[in-house]
């Protein structure tokens, strides 16, 4: 039985031997993940691990800001998920 997943892998593995590794990593955005992931892990570092502001009006907007970070980081990782059947 085939199934999507495995057509798909097939399909890039051909694209891989026809273009060479490199080129096909170039042309199919291949590191943009990885890059995005970088970006938000160092501006989630950045942050440190304690609060900065000493004001609680300011330590609530520091909290917001971690959030919307790993939130767009969790979006950004989280697969598509499609219905068959």
């Amino acid at each position: 039985m085939r199934t999507t997943g495995a057509e798909e892998r097939n399909e890039t593995l051909r694209a891989v031997r026809l273009l060479e590794r490199r080129i096909w990593k170039r042309w199919s955005g291949y590191h943009r993940g990885s890059l995005a992931e970088t970006a938000i892990i160092w501006r989630l570092k950045r942050l440190g691990e304690r609060l900065a502001a000493h004001d609680p009006a300011r330590q609530v907007a520091e909290v917001q800001v971690r959030c919307v970070i790993l939130s767009t980081y969790n979006r950004l990782g989280m697969p598509d998920t499609i219905a068959i059947g």
